[in-house]
């Protein structure tokens, strides 16, 4: 005869009595809580006038915070009801249950508490000896945005609607004083009416503001260069061709904006793939064997080579400057190989494509096309550089660093949108998820060690 396990849904007491025996030794939730205890109370914002009801622990709300991000869990409404079914959150919660107002308030006020404790993982990670800053990996990755791209609009076209929309608030504000002087049996609808499409215009108002605002600020930073182009042309004696064009201080007409979260613009992850209204998340990554997250941006643009200078020099107020750093195509800028050289760091950037058509791929090879021809210095001082044996074993390792890391964040710990709008605040959540993902890559490595 089969033997059950005797069990009563009645019992008075089923967890041990203290909250630590509830998870194994081993789980990350130890881990985080202890990481977060080294964060100064000083990173942290919180309300500096005493008196009403007290608030919780800001070191509290920021290991729930990661431990959440770690294991999955982004929406502040499913961290809120986490902390009453999940017993990893309830111990980091400590048996609290802080609601999803003002886990969000937290989430969105905390970047520099967030910054404080993904350096203090970090230093944790140096001082236990997992950590080594030699050659470092940089990369970027496309994450949607909290906005759909059907609310992008184009410049011409939000000018028509703003005219569009002038003569319906003008026609519904005459009906609805008719209405008035009339008595209709239901005065409230027209003003409705108007008050939402004064709230389109206003939104479309904003829109074009910000576009007329960086085409003025892009005309206003091509002007030298056109004026130089002017002075050169006005020099030449003879037929002298097509005088330079001056820059517009009028965006063009197909230049878009969004209406929901107008920092965001829209990507795609390469030519096979749609459109997506996107941020460009980038990641400097350790290649000497931790694949922790040294340092993290988001730019608005696809383009990588804009933001690869800052990113890395950036890392001087943390961590530390590296040695080396391995970057792909797409950060190939000699403005930038020259500022990280300046200042001691050896980049080894792939110019053009750097993994060959397999002979025996599925799909048939490409069509052949002539090679670019290479004439920029440092392009080709670049190329003989990655000919070496050295140099070319060292870029190897770059694909096997950073992009497992994206992997990760995107498929085992399924970060795959942001969840805040505008891009400081999209930034400071991609922090989040990078202190999240160091914290179990850390802890794994300590099991593992």
């Amino acid at each position: 005869m089969t033997g059950f396990i005797p069990f009563s849904r009645e019992q008075a007491f089923l967890l041990p009595p203290d909250a630590k025996d509830w998870l194994p030794a081993d789980d990350v939730a130890h881990f985080v809580v202890a990481a977060v205890d080294r964060v100064p109370l000083g990173a942290f914002a919180v309300r500096p006038i005493p008196g009403g009801k007290a608030q919780y622990h800001p070191r509290l709300l920021l290991a729930l915070l990661i431990y959440c991000y770690a294991n999955g869990i982004f929406s502040s409404r499913r961290i809120e009801r986490a902390t009453h079914r999940d017993i990893g959150v309830r111990y980091v919660a400590a048996n609290l249950h802080p609601d999803h107002d003002t886990i969000a308030a937290f989430r969105r006020a905390n970047r520099a508490a967030f910054e404080a404790a993904f350096l203090q993982v970090l230093l944790l990670a140096r001082e236990s000896g997992l950590l080594r800053l030699g050659t470092v990996s940089i990369d970027g990755t496309k994450l949607d945005a909290n906005a759909s791209k059907i609310r992008s609009v184009r410049y011409d076209r939000a000018k028509a609607l703003r005219v569009r929309l002038a003569a319906d608030i003008t026609d519904l504000t005459n009906r609805a004083e008719a209405a008035d002087a009339e008595a209709q049996p239901d005065p409230q609808a027209l003003p409705a009416e108007i008050a939402r499409r004064e709230a389109l215009k206003a939104k479309l108002d904003a829109a074009c503001a910000r576009l007329e605002a960086e085409a003025r600020a892009e005309a206003e930073a091509a002007r030298p260069e056109y004026d130089a182009k002017r002075a050169a042309y006005e020099a030449k004696t003879g037929r002298r061709g097509r005088p330079p064009k001056p820059p517009k201080d009028d965006p063009p007409p197909e230049r878009q904006s969004n209406l929901t979260d107008p920092d965001s613009a829209q990507m795609r992850l390469s030519d096979a793939h749609e459109y997506r209204q996107a941020y460009n998340a980038q990641a400097v990554v350790c290649a000497e064997g931790s694949q922790l997250i040294l340092a993290t941006g988001v730019v608005a643009t696809s383009a990588d080579a804009p933001s690869f200078a800052a990113t890395i020099l950036g890392m001087e107020g943390g961590i530390g400057l590296p040695q080396t750093v391995l970057a792909d195509t797409g950060f190939a800028s000699g403005e930038a190989v020259a500022a990280l050289e300046a200042h001691g760091i050896e980049p080894l950037v792939a110019i053009g494509r750097t993994q060959p058509h397999r002979a025996y791929d599925f799909r048939p090879p490409p069509q052949p096309r002539t090679p670019r021809r290479i004439t920029e210095p440092w392009r080709l001082a670049m190329v003989a550089k990655l000919e070496t044996p050295n140099a070319k074993a060292r870029y190897a390792r770059r694909k096997q660093t950073v992009e497992p890391v994206f992997g990760t964040i995107k498929s085992a710990l399924g970060f795959t949108r942001f969840h805040l709008r505008g891009l400081a605040k999209v930034t400071s959540e991609w922090t989040l998820v990078a202190l999240a993902y160091n914290c179990r890559r850390l802890h794994n490595l300590r099991l593992a060690a």
